[in-house]
């Protein structure tokens, strides 16, 4: 099955307007509702890995299914201030992180996951998260990233920034590969968050013998209101 790429651009349903910023990054790549899931078996977050789910800011977790359309949230406090005069990059525990469905076709799924600044401080984010999808079967599909060129974006409190996780829409009439939660692991950290996949089930092949899993860069929410 031919694999489509879409921008982040694609419509949030939070966010009025979605329009990312190409992001350039290092590698750091996440369980339920505040509990500890297993590291992302991708990568880091960064420029590595890929992830899951519902929950917030912990070592690790696990997450269970929800239906299509509704966003998976986690939260977790924020500390630090820049007092060096320095922006540091957004750590885990300031960012609010949600996952939605924005599949408009039948042919190729999007989940976009955000990442908001709640840390009280500016902060930078970039490159590509860590992103692991876990099966009801118990096992672990990892994220490809796709070709683009990821940027450095600085958060103000209250700004988003966000990706894209694209899959192959299961149109093949059967149930497909039924995903519960993804782990993902913010850019250049190593502690993630399992948020609930938001979305329907894969099919079980594309025809080639995988299905094709991909994300794009963490990219800023243009115009994401900060406060």
């Amino acid at each position: 099955m031919k694999h489509t790429r879409k921008a982040v651009a694609a419509v949030i349903g939070l966010v009025a307007a979605l329009s990312l910023t190409a992001c350039n990054g290092d590698d750091t790549g996440a369980a339920d509702s505040r509990t500890t899931a297993p590291p992302a078996s991708a990568d880091k977050g960064g420029s590595e890995g890929s992830g899951t789910g519902t929950g917030t800011g912990e070592a690790s977790g696990g997450g269970d299914a929800s239906g299509g359309g509704e966003a998976a949230q986690g939260t977790a406090a924020g500390t630090g201030d820049n007092s060096n005069g320095e922006v540091g990059i957004c750590r885990t525990d300031e960012l609010e992180v949600n996952a939605t469905d924005n599949t408009t076709d039948k042919t190729e799924g999007v989940v976009t996951v955000v990442f908001k600044n709640g840390g009280g401080r500016d902060c930078t984010i970039k490159g590509f998260a860590g992103v692991d999808l876990t099966a009801s079967t118990g096992d672990t599909l990892s994220v490809n990233r796709n070709g683009e060129q990821p940027a450095p974006g600085v958060l103000k409190d209250g700004e988003s920034a966000a990706f894209n996780i694209t899959f192959p829409y299961n149109n093949t009439g059967g149930s497909g590969v039924r995903i519960t939660s993804l782990v993902v692991t913010p850019p250049n950290e190593t502690k993630h968050v399992t948020l609930d996949w938001p979305a329907g089930t894969l099919p079980v092949t594309d025809g080639e013998g995988a299905v094709k899993l991909e994300i794009s860069p963490v990219n800023k929410v243009s115009g994401s209101p900060a406060g």
